[in-house]
Order: C-alpha cells, then structure tokens, then sequence
C-alpha cells in the first residue's frame, strides 16, 4: 500500500479512467476524495466499489469550472481527512462534441477550454496551499494535444495541448516547495468517451494501427497515475508521459 496514509483528490473520478484510478488510489492506501458533476449514480457506484474493497472515500458534486465549487470541493477533503492533500489527479475535462471552425461559436469554445484547462488551474490554485512537501499533481492531457485530435476536436486538442505546457509551467514553479507535477497523455482507451464521441471502424483502425494490436484499459492509466502520485516516481517531474499502445511517440 504505496499511499497509506495519503489524501487524494480526484475531479472527474466517478467513471472510466476517473472510476478506475479512484479504485486503484484507494488499494494502495489512499484517503480519496471524488468529485464528480452530472452523474451521481455514478459516483455513488465508485463509492461503494471502494468501500467494498475496504477503502476511505467521499464524494462531492462540483462544477470545476467554478470557483465556488472547487473550493466547497477542497473545503469537504479537509472536514473528511484533514488540512493535508497529498495526491490531485484532474481528470474532469472532455470533447463535448466534434465541431469544425465553421460550425462552433465563441461559447463552444470558451466552453471546452474552460472545462479542460480553466478547471486544472482553479482545482491547482485551491489545493497547492494544503499539499506537504513530496506531493503530486496528475493532469491528464491526451495524445490530441501532440497531435492535433482528430475532425472536430480542434478546440479539445488545443485544450490539453496547452494544458501539456501548463504541467511543465507547474513543474518549474512548485518543484521548489518538493511539488511535482506531471501529466498522463491516454491514446485509444476503452471507454465511454469513445463510445460516444468514435466511430466503432475508426477504434477499430487505431487499435489495429498500434503495435500492441489493441485498445488500452483504464486500469492500465490508473496503474501509471499511482506510479506518478508515490514516491517510487520522486524524481520525475514536468514529463507529459504517453500511454497508446505505442501508436505514437514523443
């Protein structure tokens, strides 16, 4: 239990990739704080699936685009497990839907770089004053911010391309107070995302073009966030470290 002891706060941890690191934080030990928006079921799901394996946890509706929120958020982490934040992954973020140039407005876009970038400033700026020497901060980008998404996901894309030099800025800044922040960029996970937003013959092409021949799981990224949030990754700080299955490299 590489964590034991720890509080992590976790946006966006009621599903997917955010389900699976909540469960994976909570095996090795960690105190997690979901937060989670439009799907309380959902969270309340992850809740239990932690309670069942034996874990501590809370969940918290926000919007992490507000600042309200994030700090009723940071404010709940305390009263449950104390004025310590060891671990914050920000996952919250997504496409919202594929729109070329023509076809969104000046909402859309404000919209999606608020979701995706706007919200990993806000939670940073709340959390960074309670987090102890040997903390962690995990962003997750994605492997559209290297290479530009796919059609209709420019604004996404640009997101978490700008939300990669953001983690390096961080690096810089916080690395002095014994901080570290890095960030994850996932290829082709199974998830909803995909479901929703990928066509299935498309999955299938990237999956194919991969050497690995395959989708990743979201258990395989959690595994990587718990590696990046314990002191086995002390000395790695500013990296963007891809996970893809090998269908593109840094």
């Amino acid at each position: 239990m590489k964590l034991k002891n720890k509080v992590a706060v976790i946006t966006g941890g009621a599903r997917d990739i955010g389900r699976a690191t909540s469960l994976k934080l909570a095996r090795e030990g960690a105190k997690v704080v979901i937060n989670y928006f439009q799907q309380e079921e959902l969270a309340k799901e992850t809740l239990e699936l932690i309670k069942q394996q034996g874990g501590e946890a809370i969940i918290v509706h926000g919007d992490m685009t507000k600042a309200a929120d994030v700090s009723n958020l940071i404010n709940k982490a305390r009263e449950a497990f104390g004025d310590e934040i060891h671990i914050l992954v920000n996952v919250a973020g997504g496409l919202v839907a594929r729109k070329t140039i023509t076809e969104m407005d000046e909402e859309f876009w404000d919209f999606v770089m608020d979701l995706n970038l706007k919200s990993v400033f806000l939670v940073s700026r709340e959390t960074v004053p309670y987090m102890p020497q040997g903390s962690a901060i995990i962003n997750f980008t994605s492997l559209a911010g290297r290479d530009g998404g796919g059609p209709g996901a420019s604004v996404y894309a640009t997101a978490k391309g700008a939300l990669m030099t953001y983690t390096r800025s961080l690096a810089k800044e916080l690395g002095p107070k014994g901080i570290r922040v890095n960030a994850v960029a996932p290829g082709m996970i199974a998830t909803t995302f995909h479901d929703v937003f990928t066509k299935p013959e498309v999955r299938a092409n990237v999956a194919n073009a991969t050497p690995l021949k395959r989708e990743g799981r979201a258990e395989e990224v959690a595994d990587l966030v718990a590696y990046l949030a314990s002191d086995e990754s002390s000395f790695i700080t500013g990296t963007n470290i891809d996970i893809n299955g090998g269908v593109a490299f840094s």
